[in-house]
């Protein structure tokens, strides 16, 4: 086990003794493989002054030297991606296959964006006979969760980074290992210090302590709706900037001109990646009443497949969680077709693929979001009814609809209330803006939309 003792803090890792210690578990065997500091209001308060210290010089660094340093990022990542996709297999479970492609590979590739998008943003323009500037927001405090530990710090910091801001992160306190890599590789970058900082702890403590700072000036969260609800009140009561990527219950839906068979494959594949904890995964699948027990039976046949392909849920609480909705969605009705509650799992925090089929859209399992790799079929009498079933939660960040063609396809997505909708599997685009509607978050990642949350706009008129 190793017990790390310091945080990067103004450019150097910082000694933080006597410190409470967070355990760090391997979900696969249950161990502790690592402990980081708890760090307190005192280590976020010192972290936001070597982050204010830093951004006048930030800010005013030309950005093609901001691309140079994002280039740099992106290149270390790189040659630290094996290191990358070990930690997290090691701290989240995830098979070693999908951490090298998806948890490192994805990062590097938005990295890699930023730099580009960097050397090219319009960060002045013209509108009629004023100039429009758009200036960094200031000290910017990231909470990143641990479904996808170095993408989600990735998509923030890089495009405050790029847009002149300073930063400090709290990431999660499952997956901090990973974001210690991450400080490495930018100290290794040669960024100026102060302008990256990373303190650990836990999210009532060091987390609260970085929303409420009255220096921080915008607070970008990614995690639960109820936390997202907690954070925007503080951003509100200070009016400081705010982007939250919150929660989702994503439909898929199937019409009846579509590939039904590759429809459902696909679908199901979405849901079982990375064991089901993704905030976008299309947990309920809507399927045409005429086709709907063939839908359910190719959907039991492929969660099947995934028995020993998919890792463990995260710690013991979510897969105490994910158990207890999956005993909710029994009792409420809904017929069980493939996995549940009492089948058999390995050792480690596994849950078996579920698929629920006679779901109604009233149930709780159709409702609130699982994330665990857990599937609800439900039925259809036609594209209206589809919708209103598509569109009938609090949730609206990410979708999919196949059909016989794009147009009829696009057509359906049109009407639905989500941020993103995948047409025929469309895969997905790490420069197309990823964010919700309803109570699934406020703002925009990737992209020239994911930079734009940084900046704030000033006009000159002449």
């Amino acid at each position: 086990m190793k017990a790390h003792d310091d945080m990067y803090i103004g450019g150097a890792w910082r000694p933080a003794p006597g410190r409470d210690v967070i355990e760090v578990v391997n979900p696969a065997d249950e161990q502790v493989v690592a402990t980081v500091p708890a760090g307190t209001a005192e280590d976020v308060d010192a972290a936001v002054r070597a982050a204010r210290a830093a951004f006048p010089g930030w800010a005013a660094t030309p950005p093609a030297e901001r691309a140079a340093r994002l280039a740099a990022l992106r290149d270390v990542l790189v040659a630290r991606e094996d290191e990358i996709a070990g930690t997290v297999t090691t701290e989240l479970g995830a098979p070693p296959k999908f951490s090298r492609t998806v948890h490192a590979g994805l990062p590097i590739a938005v990295a890699g964006s930023y730099a580009d998008l960097a050397a090219t943003y319009a960060f002045e323009e013209k509108a009629g006979t004023s100039t429009v500037l758009h200036e960094p927001v200031g000290v910017v405090g990231a909470i990143t969760p641990w479904n996808y530990p170095l993408h989600q710090i990735v998509a923030k910091v890089a495009p405050a980074l790029a847009a002149g801001c300073t930063v400090v992160l709290k990431p999660a306190e499952d997956t901090p290992l990973t974001a210690r890599l991450f400080a490495g590789a930018v100290d290794e970058a040669g960024f100026p210090a102060g302008v990256f900082n990373l303190v650990t702890g836990l999210g009532p403590v060091a987390g609260q302590a970085l929303a409420e700072h009255p220096d921080v000036d915008m607070v970008s969260f990614t995690g639960s709706t109820a936390v997202g609800r907690r954070i925007g009140a503080i951003a509100g009561a200070a009016v400081k900037r705010v982007a939250l990527e919150l929660g989702g219950k994503s439909a898929n839906v199937i019409l009846p001109s579509a590939d039904l068979a590759r429809a459902v494959h696909v679908g199901v594949a979405n849901v079982m990646s990375n064991s089901g904890q993704t905030c976008s995964a299309w947990t309920r699948m809507l399927v045409h009443r005429d086709q709907y027990d063939e839908a359910v039976a190719l959907a039991a046949e492929a969660a099947a497949e995934y028995g020993d392909r998919i890792g463990p849920l995260v710690n013991a609480r979510q897969l105490a969680r994910v158990r207890a909705y999956i005993e909710q969605g029994v009792a409420e009705g809904a017929r069980l077709v493939a996995g549940g509650p009492d089948a058999p799992r390995a050792p480690g925090y596994h849950v078996s693929p579920t698929v629920f089929a006679d779901v109604t859209p009233d149930m709780t399992i159709a409702q609130e979001e699982i994330f665990g790799p857990v599937l609800a079929v439900l039925r259809y009498d036609d594209e209206d009814d589809a919708l209103r079933i598509a569109n009938g939660t609090v949730y609206g960040l990410a979708g999919a609809v196949w059909a016989g063609d794009d147009a009829e396809a696009v057509a359906f997505a049109r009407r639905m209330d989500t941020g993103q909708v995948d047409i025929n599997g469309g895969r997905f685009n790490p420069v197309a803006p990823f964010g919700g509607y309803k109570q699934s978050g406020v703002g925009r990642e990737l992209g020239t939309h994911g930079l734009a949350e940084y900046l704030q706009t000033k006009s000159l008129q002449f």
